[in-house]
């Protein structure tokens, strides 16, 4: 799977769509526009913007920002899956999210995490992406550590506010760079930027609102404050000890969590609590997890970030899965 290169790389495109491909566009249609419609960023039928007011910045929610230098990378891993960022909502806040997914064949996993993010909807329910499937897709690295990705202007085929578009657009940096450090196909020990050409041109308006064709790094204010890493939505895991893993970007503050089942009516039930401390060891990225012990049943896991006094939770991530 791993693939390394002295000066670049380069794969392009143009795949005939699968039938379920070809519907999804139908499909997805509907899921985005309600997904954008829950958080305000879409406009109105008729050209008449319907102007959001910004997510709450991430001060004001309880949690510190970053600057944009403190988004690590991730790890290389030997693995038949790449990792892909996609878009959800907490609270009044929207934030970009990672899953990971499978891959096949011998395809430069850098297209291939790009196709994922802009042909596939996400396994969390929770999560979203306002991009399209577009008709040519291309990726290079250069030996500098910079990424350049080359796609076809349909794949911008969304209306979005200002907000919505730097989050998509990010959501592209994220998923391109993570791609390629965990493949190992970079030096995460340098800088890592991005390029995006449309059709092979500079200076495109992503989304009509941000312009692109110059390097871009990714932004750390714009990540979750927490997530949940495993397991993976609607994931099935045999009964005993089940351990959960999980990152916060910020260390210093504890993760409360909580693990609710499903009973016959459909309600969810707490069944057992706890708090987790995330990982301040450099490298670790703020990793937490904890094992509990489970049997058989529908369940959801909330992890929610503690406020600076301990006194409330900011910010939540859930995740539902099956012990069988």
């Amino acid at each position: 799977m791993k693939q390394r290169t002295g000066s670049t790389i380069r794969q392009r495109t143009s795949p005939a769509r699968p039938a379920h491909w070809r519907t999804r566009s139908a499909v997805l249609s509907g899921l985005l526009s309600a997904a954008l419609m829950l958080s305000g960023c879409v406009a109105q039928a008729g050209g008449s913007q319907n102007t959001s007011r910004e997510p709450t910045p991430l001060s004001a929610a309880g949690v510190p920002s970053a600057p944009a230098t403190n988004a690590p990378l991730e790890t290389t891993q030997a693995s038949n899956k790449v990792p892909v960022y996609w878009i959800g909502r907490s609270g009044e806040n929207v934030y970009l999210y990672r899953e990971f997914r499978d891959i096949s064949g011998q395809e430069n996993p850098v297209t291939t995490a790009l196709r994922i993010m802009m042909s596939q909807k996400p396994l969390d329910r929770d999560f979203f992406t306002p991009w399209q499937e577009p008709d040519s897709l291309a990726t290079s690295i250069s030996g500098k550590n910079v990424i350049t990705v080359d796609v076809s202007k349909g794949a911008f085929n969304s209306n979005l506010d200002a907000g919505m578009a730097q989050r998509a657009v990010q959501q592209l940096v994220y998923t391109a760079t993570a791609a390629a450090a965990s493949s190992g196909l970079i030096d995460t020990g340098q800088q890592l930027q991005v390029v995006i050409l449309v059709d092979g041109h500079k200076d495109y308006m992503a989304f009509g609102q941000v312009k692109l064709g110059d390097p871009m790094s990714r932004n750390a204010s714009l990540v979750a404050p927490v997530w949940i890493i495993d397991p993976q939505e609607d994931t099935s895991l045999p009964p005993g000890a089940v351990r959960f893993t999980g990152r916060s970007t910020v260390p210093n503050r504890p993760v409360r969590w909580q693990i609710l089942r499903e009973n016959a009516n459909g309600d969810k039930v707490p069944v057992v609590n706890g708090q987790a401390n995330p990982s301040a060891e450099s490298g670790q990225g703020g990793a937490f997890n904890f094992t509990v012990g489970l049997t058989g049943g529908k369940y959801e896991l909330r992890a929610s970030l503690v406020s600076a006094d301990g006194g409330s939770e900011v910010v939540t991530d859930t995740r539902l899965f099956v012990i069988k």
